[in-house]
């Protein structure tokens, strides 16, 4: 997870793009029976002065009726509200023209359905985090922000409006997106030999290695094994926004109203790519364009697709790298293993390997890594290899150091042996290679698997009911 922002964009990054909403505070079993929809609130209109003047965000119903049934589990109005009224304060602050008051509503409740599939999913598979696990995440936000301590940083949540118990659950529920993404789809990527050697044939051929784009997108999602007139249906809408931006309307308020990608509500902002991080298809039809155009629709697996090219930029790749030796230990966390047993398992290790033990003889004992068989042996590492987490913790070490970090597999205790720079070799483009290709694969596949997730759910609306 990425914090380093400002931190009004952090709370919504956190709360909306990853993205748990407030549903995940509490389990509240079987609410569907329990909560049976009110009398109809009115249609949340954020120009209507019956609602709320002068105040936009405060503009929203919230009658606590029931807008979505999720599988056993329900969506109220209040809940719906609260993420609207943040989506506001995110689209006022970046400075986004708002889109209709309807589709707005109607894209957050799909957001918030989304959210609520994959933290059912973690729960049903035995997916969990602890409260140890979250404060750690939640101190690492703080430091990262600047904060001298957690007080500091909850009393500037709290002076925001932010409930605390609240941000909790989303931060929870962030971690546990992420874990589904690395299990589910990640895990799971398999990239041949011939893919790396195509890529970087393609690469060679392209030029311009240096160059950055900057871009922007709107996505329409098409259901797993859709219909034809699904599929048509989800062409019809992209070719409607396709049609608003040619009309002069602004991307960043078309994407927030008709995206379904979950970077929507930051007007489909991607950020800068270089080439190697953007799919061959897309990258045909940017590499002939000029800053401020945008792509026809195009088709994908995931769905439709409508690309800007807000800029370019000519990038200064590193010629030399920074690689280090390391080694370590794994001890993975589940339901039967918790994290302060694991936390607790590894600090053991750690004293007595501090106590003379032999680091090597210690991890083909207790790791559980695929590396245990060499002694816990990761070879040389570069940038990017490895877990956020996991590289953080290994670069605050020198050479014959140890320390425990935790990351989304667990504790682990880390060795670094050594580090040298290095010139890229080609061993080393072939690796960036395969994190390119990985990168993208992993997006594609991800958003197939949310959509064979949705497809096996029960979701009844009720939004139109209740307006």
């Amino acid at each position: 997870m990425m914090f380093k922002m400002d931190f009004f964009a952090l709370i919504c990054c956190a709360i909306l793009m990853t993205m748990h909403s407030a549903f995940a505070a509490d389990p509240r079993p079987n609410r569907a029976q329990a909560a049976p929809a009110k009398s109809a609130p009115k249609k949340f209109d954020p120009q209507k002065p019956d609602l709320q003047k002068t105040d936009p965000q405060k503009q929203v119903a919230t009658i606590d009726s029931v807008v979505a049934v999720v599988n056993d589990d329900v969506i109220t109005r209040k809940e719906l509200g609260d993420q609207l009224r943040m989506a506001i304060r995110q689209l006022q602050k970046q400075g986004t023209p708002l889109p209709d008051p309807e589709v707005l509503e109607k894209q957050t409740l799909e957001r918030m359905i989304g959210d609520m599939l994959q933290v059912q999913f973690a729960k049903e598979s035995g997916m969990r985090v602890d409260d140890t696990q979250l404060d750690l995440a939640i101190t690492r936000i703080a430091q990262q922000n600047k904060f001298s301590n957690l007080a500091e940083f909850r009393a500037k949540l709290e002076s925001d409006g932010v409930n605390f118990k609240k941000f909790r659950e989303e931060i929870r529920n962030e971690i546990i997106s992420t874990r589904l993404r690395e299990r589910e789809v990640e895990s799971k990527i398999i990239i041949s030999e011939t893919e790396v050697e195509n890529y970087l044939a393609n690469k060679a051929k392209m030029g311009g290695d240096n160059e950055e784009l900057h871009l922007a997108h709107i996505l329409v999602l098409v259901p797993e094994q859709a219909s034809a007139g699904k599929i048509q249906a989800a062409r019809d809408k992209a070719e409607q926004a396709l049609s608003q931006l040619k009309g002069g309307a602004d991307f960043a308020q078309v994407a927030a109203g008709a995206s379904d990608a979950k970077d929507a509500l930051n007007g489909g902002d991607i950020g800068w790519r270089s080439p190697d991080r953007i799919p061959p298809m897309f990258m045909n039809e940017l590499q002939n364009m000029q800053p401020g155009q945008t792509t026809a629709v195009l088709r994908s697996p995931s769905g439709f697709h409508i690309l800007k090219l807000v800029g370019k930029r000519t990038g200064s790749a590193p010629v030399v790298i920074t690689q280090t030796h390391a080694r370590h230990i794994l001890i993975k966390t589940s339901e039967i293993v918790p994290e302060n047993e694991a936390m607790k398992r590894i600090l053991e290790i750690k004293q007595r390997i501090e106590n003379g033990a032999d680091f090597a003889e210690q991890a083909k004992r207790y790791s559980q890594d695929g590396s245990a068989q060499h002694g816990g042996d990761l070879d040389w590492l570069s940038p990017g290899q490895t877990v956020t987490d996991f590289e953080e913790a290994m670069n605050k070490l020198q050479p014959g150091m140890i320390g425990v970090a935790q990351t989304q597999f667990g504790w682990h205790l880390i060795q670094v042996l050594e580090r040298r720079n290095t010139d890229v070799s080609e061993q080393q483009q072939r690796q960036q290679a395969r994190m390119a290709i990985g990168s993208f694969k992993s997006e594609e596949q991800y958003q197939d698997w949310l959509r064979q997730l949705r497809d096996r759910a029960f979701i009844e609306y009720r939004l139109e009911k209740n307006q």
